[in-house]
């Protein structure tokens, strides 16, 4: 009787089943292609984001590489910029950047809607959220890279306003011209086939031309030049720390440049493969360049080489071969040395070398994009990479050096030389990042370094400083 009973059981579950599967529609092809681009949707969704966080890990990166390059005293100092600027300038984003480079405009030169990110609504399109979250972390990058050029000198109430201004407005507004158009907007520049794939100029030129008008405001650090104008190197307290925030910003960049497409499809394998050899490339060149001037293969060099060649690929890493990115990442590798040296010559004291890493190499790698297209090259495709090139530089250089002097001249942009001898984590925070070392104060050098090398070039520096203790 059980077996009986277990033979009926089954063949009423099959007679159910049987039924169920009478009553759904057949597959046809377009409920299949509804279902395909629903899952690449959500895919699209999943790398934009996880690209955003990989960008937002950058923010790491820089605080790292500007602490290593920069004394123990201001370390605390330089924590707190790279905290605030992405605070900061993330609600400034969401206020008024957004809305200006993204924005529906008839002029072409700034949008003027999605203020408040307003274009968000409950029951309409959540892509927007994804795509902001993406923007808002290069909004955070161009901010950033500022502070390495300034760093050591500058006021903390000085620098959060300047980060609203950078955030909110100078950055939106050339991003306006050149991506609009990836949202509601429509940028002038943009329409002439202007090439900047991932920012080698929208992000890293606009914060890098930023940072030199930022570093020209300010003046050099106390001791950087002798009386007679010779260059004092000022050695950085912690070179492996500055390793690390190298290798973080290199990774970082596989969000940057490949998460650019906001698209997972294949086509992220190029620029992976294009953004690490661009980088690589860059650090070889740096090392083998600074060898030959300094005698030895200079680490502060060779770590912004590998960073010049990331900036340089940003532009092209979509649209140049392989082989174009080595030679643009080597070039750029080379170009970051005697840029450095160059600025340091003319009196520009920027601790971390971060106008020539981004502003320059960032020129360069936009330039590159043209000159090395995969689809061919012509006079017209490098004269519009030259004119975005020439463009960002005439709208952010003279607007920063603008709202830097305001700044100078309202509630002050340097603090005093009595605090930046004592060092910013005592008198702008009240704190000490190392309590268990003696940091020097007053000196060029802390007492925990362990090596002459720094962000900028050690072959001014005739012999090895001692430790302090």
């Amino acid at each position: 009787m059980k077996s009986k009973a277990f033979i009926l059981l089954i063949l009423a579950t099959l007679m159910t089943a049987s039924v169920a599967m009478a009553a759904d529609p057949e597959p046809t092809a377009i409920t299949n292609k509804e279902a395909i681009d629903l899952v690449q949707t959500h895919a699209n969704y999943l790398w934009t984001l996880v690209a955003a966080a990989l960008v937002f890990f950058m923010q790491a990166g820089f605080a790292m590489v500007e602490a290593g390059f920069t004394r123990a005293k201001n370390s605390i100092n330089i924590m707190m910029k790279n905290l605030m600027d992405f605070s900061i300038g993330s609600i400034a984003f969401w206020a008024i950047g957004f809305g200006i480079m993204f924005g529906a405009t008839s002029s072409g030169w700034f949008g003027t809607t999605g203020f408040f990110l307003s274009d968000f609504t409950p029951d309409g399109d959540p892509w927007v959220l994804a795509f902001w979250m993406f923007q808002v972390v290069f909004a955070a990058t161009a901010a950033t890279i500022v502070s390495g050029a300034m760093a050591e000198r500058t006021k903390f109430t000085g620098y959060i306003i300047y980060s609203i201004f950078v955030s909110g407005l100078i950055y939106p507004v050339f991003g306006s011209w050149a991506w609009g158009s990836l949202f509601n907007g429509s940028g002038w520049l943009e329409g002439f086939g202007f090439i900047d794939f991932a920012g080698s100029t929208v992000v890293h030129s606009v914060g890098g031309w930023a940072a030199l008008a930022g570093a020209i405001v300010l003046g050099p650090r106390l001791g950087k030049y002798t009386k007679d104008g010779k260059i004092k190197p000022i050695m950085g307290h912690n070179i492996p720390l500055a390793a690390l925030g190298v290798f973080i910003l290199w990774l970082g960049w596989f969000g940057f440049n490949p998460g650019s497409t906001t698209t997972a499809d294949t086509s992220i394998a190029m620029i992976f493969v294009n953004t690490n050899l661009a980088a690589a490339a860059g650090a070889c060149l740096a090392m083998i360049v600074s060898w030959m001037k300094f005698g030895k293969p200079e680490v502060g060099m060779s770590l912004n080489g590998a960073l010049a060649g990331l900036v340089g690929i940003t532009a092209g890493c979509a649209n140049v071969s392989p082989s174009s990115a080595i030679i643009i990442g080597a070039v750029a590798g080379v170009i970051v040395v005697f840029s450095v040296m160059f600025f340091e010559k003319i009196k520009v004291d920027d601790p971390v070398g971060a106008v020539s890493v981004h502003g320059v190499c960032g020129a360069w790698g936009t330039l590159a994009a043209g000159i090395f297209n995969i689809g061919g090259t012509s006079a017209a495709i490098i004269g519009v990479q030259i004119l975005g090139v020439a463009a960002c530089f005439l709208w952010t250089f003279p607007a920063a050096f603008l709202m830097f002097k305001l700044i100078d001249k309202t509630i002050g942009l340097r603090v005093s030389p009595e605090e930046e001898l004592e060092g910013l984590d005592y008198t702008e925070h009240g704190g000490i990042a190392y309590p268990d070392f003696g940091v020097s104060t007053h000196g060029g050098i802390s007492s925990i370094t362990g090596t002459p090398s720094s962000g900028l070039p050690s072959y001014a520096a005739s012999t090895k400083p001692a430790t302090q203790s």
